[in-house]
């Protein structure tokens, strides 16, 4: 399907109760600290009865820089919480058995990792039921009987199989690290022979108090690594009565140059002991891409899960596989097993959509996943009992607008649904949806309260429909302030986003939020071009071998539709803002005319020089999009590389760029302000440099916020969001002539921005480093060598 505006209608959410919320003050505006110290409510999970829901809030304070965390439970039918513990150390709080018991996770001396059972009735009364000697996380419990419970957790493992301790590792005379096979770093640090890893034991009961069996590593001498890093968490996963299903990377494969994942299933009829069977691989004919979302029915006889077909291509669309009857995997131990299962909507032509994760109705009679779908992560159902499966008619949508984030049974026995989500205004919403009847749906809590918490509604969210490069529309999604007027102008904010494979959603985010910027005065443009995904897996596809191809001329079109039917923009005031693709698009602007319309532009850890990308740790992410490796597909490298346009540069940019990226490293950033400087662009740089692709830490995250507002704002005539100086932004160093400016913050000069204005190449004088205060007066004297 070409995309355009949805020709089904979108199920609208009846809030009965908007219930009561973690935040009780009501923000004057809607600023950078307010979005990063806003509670920030986990998904919840509610117990057997329906009656209650657990979860977390953590909360950051700028005033005492720190965070702290809450277990609370919420009475389904009221919406009313109440607080069950708070220790910055908690998380992972789950049911136990009934409404009345909790487990959750502690940090404990030393790296080790505490099991701590908890009262609902008993608010305070604690016993520690266990101790790992070692960091874990993503619990799971599945009833063994009563006062039974399996218990199966993640950690990272020695290569002898024991859960590592970074706090025990032995001592280290040297920092030296050698590798005779890549990938050398991923993501954000360098591959270890650590893996991560799944173990089981069990749970039991005796007068009243629980204790923890020795645990045991599901995968120890088997060369395979669940969850798979970085990402991958409980969506890997799942275990049933007597058995564990997960997906890894193939062993056989370079995970560098490979996305090729499998399915394995392991029997284990009694979780106190070693199991004796091996993992079984399940053999898919034509699938043999990435992997992920393994889930088990209620009753562990199914499973389902979802894979891509092609290896090498991680945007390739998720197929969504039944296997009906999965314990008969277990009558073969000794040798892979090929499974005869469904790609339940192969046949379905006209639904294609990729979902992110699937579960089963509680009956078992349905699947459920969840699926991108024109700016909204969409909860759909798929029909087990139709004939044949899935294929009768389009999979149904059961949620409206928003992102859905989790999706839990609402009771035991019953249909209903618990949904956590989120919006553009609301950074949690808690909802009961009936299958049966979506339209149906009430509202349990609003953390916000709908957006009011934080001035904001859902008023200032439209959307709009322009023609792209070719035949078809594309969607952007509009924020304006909250204060908006038809009748006057404001400038435009054209946000850029990652991927390319990605999509700005109706979903909350503390990193690139546009109510943020919207609150500043801006009218907020998020489009999707070419490549972005929820509009129908051509339209993915498109991007390869494109990347300054359609998804530009996409871009230019909509700049001028907004010129041309948006008449409360300003484009004559326009920035543009992008990270990681978006970053590679800002520099792409720059070496073409679009470049020229804005006044200024953002480029977060963005690509510079296709050529670099050899550096990055996903190979096979290049060499998909760009048609091969570089010395096969040399041509298309070099045709879509920002660098070769730097000769055009002229836009004045902020370039951000963190030394711990090695998706993208450094240098990339560090390129694009050499090229600025030398140039003699108005230019700044923003480093942190224990962050990653992203920032992350609240007071990073913070003054990101504010450099990056201070920056787009003093070129469309707005004021400052905040003089740097009351943060601790300040010149350190600036000779005579302002020919050159340091910024450090808080007098560390390490250093973290820089802004130089390159009139003159005056050599500066050595200085001891870190300085202890600001030179009164230096004297540059330009030479024969250097005037």
């Amino acid at each position: 399907m070409e995309p355009g505006p949805r020709s089904w209608t979108s199920v609208a959410v009846q809030t009965v109760s908007s219930g009561s919320s973690e935040i009780t003050v009501q923000a004057d505006k809607f600023t950078p600290e307010v979005l990063l110290s806003a509670p920030r409510r986990s998904s919840a999970v509610p117990d057997p009865s329906g009656s209650f829901a657990v979860y977390t809030v953590s909360t950051y304070s700028f005033e005492s820089h720190q965070k702290t965390s809450e277990i609370r439970i919420i009475d389904i039918g009221t919406g009313q919480s109440t607080q069950i513990a708070k220790d910055g150390k908690i998380s992972e709080p789950t049911w136990l058995e009934g409404p009345t018991q909790l487990l959750w996770l502690r940090e404990g001396e030393r790296g080790d990792t505490e099991l701590v059972v908890g009262s609902t009735e008993r608010v305070g009364e604690v016993n520690v039921v266990g101790v790992l000697k070692g960091s874990i996380a993503n619990v799971k419990l599945k009833s063994l009987g009563p006062g039974r419970m399996a218990i199966t957790f993640t950690g990272k493992a020695w290569p002898n199989g024991t859960l590592y301790n970074s706090e025990h590792k032995p001592k280290k005379y040297t920092t030296a690290r050698v590798y005779d096979r890549t990938m050398v770093r991923h993501w954000d640090e360098y591959v270890t022979l650590r893996k991560n890893t799944i173990f089981y034991a069990v749970l039991q009961q005796q007068d009243s108090l629980w204790t923890l069996s020795d645990p045991y590593n599901a995968l120890q001498e088997t060369g395979l690594e669940s969850p798979i890093p970085t990402f991958g968490g409980k969506d890997h996963f799942d275990l049933s009565s007597n058995a564990l299903v997960f997906v890894a990377k193939d062993p056989e494969l370079n995970p560098a140059f490979n996305t090729k994942c499998n399915l394995y299933y392991l029997p284990i009829p009694n979780f106190l002991k070693k199991s004796s069977s091996k993992p079984q691989k399940v053999e898919l004919e034509g699938l043999q891409g990435a992997a992920t979302s393994p889930v088990f029915s209620a009753d562990g006889t199914s499973a389902a899960f979802l894979q891509m077909a092609q290896n090498g291509y991680e945007s390739d669309r998720n197929r969504v596989v039944h296997i009906p009857s999965i314990t008969s995997l277990a009558e073969n131990s000794d040798s892979p097993t090929v499974a005869k299962v469904m790609a339940i909507e192969e046949q379905d032509t006209e639904w294609d959509r990729s979902p992110s994760s699937v579960s089963f109705s509680p009956d078992g009679t349905m699947l459920l996943p969840v699926v991108e779908d024109q700016g909204d992560d969409v909860l759909f159902r798929i029909d087990l009992t139709a004939s044949p499966v899935g294929t009768a008619e389009h999979p149904h949508a059961l949620t409206g607008p928003g992102a859905i984030s989790d999706v839990q049974p609402l009771r035991t026995g019953s249909n209903e649904l618990f949904i956590s989500s989120t919006n553009l205004i609301d950074n949690s919403v808690y909802t009961i949806v009936d299958p049966a009847q979506p339209a149906g749906a009430r509202t349990v809590s609003s953390n916000s309260r709908n957006g009011a918490s934080f001035g904001l509604s859902s008023k200032q969210v439209s959307d709009i429909w322009f023609k792209g490069a070719g035949a078809y529309q594309v969607h952007a999604l509009v924020v304006r302030p909250s204060n908006f007027s038809e009748d006057q102008t404001y400038p435009l904010a054209y946000m850029i986003h990652g991927g390319p494979q990605g999509a700005w959603t109706r979903s909350w985010s503390t990193r690139w939020n546009p109510a943020v910027f919207a609150e500043q005065g801006y009218v907020v443009i998020c489009p999707n071009p070419t490549g972005s995904t929820g509009y129908g897996q051509s339209f993915v596809d498109a991007i390869t071998e494109s990347w300054g191809g359609l998804p530009y001329e996409d871009l230019v079109n909509g700049f001028e539709y907004i010129k041309d039917h948006l008449p409360y923009v300003d484009t004559d005031r326009a920035v543009a803002l992008g990270a990681s693709y978006g970053g590679y698009m800002m520099n792409w602007f720059q070496g073409h005319p679009l470049g020229r319309a804005f006044k200024a532009l953002v480029c977060h850890d963005g690509v510079f020089s296709m050529v670099n990308q050899m550096s990055s740790d996903e190979q096979y992410f290049p060499q998909h999009d760009l048609g091969g490796p570089y010395w096969k597909s040399k041509d298309t490298w070099e045709k879509w590389n920002p660098a070769r346009f730097a000769g055009n540069w002229s836009t004045p940019m902020l370039v951000i760029h963190n030394e711990l990226d090695y998706r993208l490293p450094i240098s990339e950033g560090l390129a694009m302000f050499n090229v600025l400087q030398e140039r003699g662009i108005e230019s700044r740089f923003l480093t942190f440099p224990d962050e990653n692709h992203w920032v992350l830490k609240e007071e990073n995250s913070l003054i990101w916020h504010i450099v990056v507002l201070n920056w787009i704002s003093k070129f469309v005539a707005l004021p400052p969001y905040k003089e740097e100086k009351s943060i601790g932004i300040e010149p350190v160093y600036k000779p005579n002539g302002s020919i050159a400016t340091i910024y450090g913050i808080n007098g560390d000069v390490n250093v973290l921005i820089h802004q130089v204005w390159p009139t003159l190449a005056f050599p500066l004088p050595e200085l001891d480093w870190p300085l202890q205060s600001r030179p009164e007066r230096l004297t540059l004297k330009p030479t024969a060598s250097n005037a």
